[in-house]
């Protein structure tokens, strides 16, 4: 039985497949490396539909990086998905507080999710430049409303939360501020589709360097 065993291989010819099968869709330069990763990850060819980068997301994502802001993610998921490498040769955090106690008995004591009270945690700290969401419709609303208010003003908005309930409407009320966006329209999104496309930036900002 004859098969592929090495990782760098399997990788290579992945993405040959993407690049065939994706035919004559035209992306930047810059954003076709992120649209194969995501589809990549996901096996779902949809995702060169659904990606869209709005008021200069990824050129803002990009300089934020190279000034080593942290990157706030939803989900610990992110966090393990995310390339550890990449990181630290540019000297950047991905943090999550959802787990966190006081977040924890913050939420209960409110009756609101720990991912709105996470957010509102990540938003104390100035240093945090990059918001990946992949998960709870909430911690975007909770941004969202933040931004409208003026108390927050981020680099870039990775809006991607994944279902059925507040999901695609969460995405879709980006279009009331206008902050650096990338987001994954419709319910589709989730924790790997956010840590592709922070890969993807963390590639290519190796790349420049």
């Amino acid at each position: 039985m004859e098969y592929i065993n090495n990782p760098r291989e399997i990788e290579e010819r992945s993405f040959e497949i993407i690049t065939a099968e994706m035919g004559d869709k035209v992306f930047p330069e810059a954003i076709a490396p992120m649209v194969k990763r995501i589809i990549h990850t996901t096996a779902d060819f949809e995702y060169a539909d659904l990606l869209e980068i709005l008021n200069g997301g990824y050129e803002s994502g990009m300089a934020a990086l190279k000034q080593g802001k942290k990157i706030y993610a939803d989900t610990r998921m992110i966090q393990v998905a995310v390339n550890k490498k990449a990181l630290a040769d540019h000297g950047i955090e991905i943090v999550n507080f959802v787990h966190d106690a006081d977040v924890a008995a913050e939420a209960k004591e409110r009756g609101v999710t720990r991912s709105t009270v996470s957010m509102e945690k990540a938003l104390k700290d100035d240093s945090v430049g990059i918001f990946a969401i992949g998960n709870a419709p909430t911690a975007l609303y909770t941004l969202i409303e933040q931004v409208k208010l003026g108390n927050a003003k981020p680099a870039l908005i990775i809006g991607a939360p994944i279902g059925f309930v507040g999901a695609a409407e969460s995405k879709e009320a980006l279009d009331q501020i206008d902050s650096p966006i990338i987001r994954i329209n419709g319910r589709k999104g989730g924790s790997p589709v956010v840590a592709a496309i922070l890969n993807a930036m963390l590639y290519q900002l190796g790349r420049e360097w």
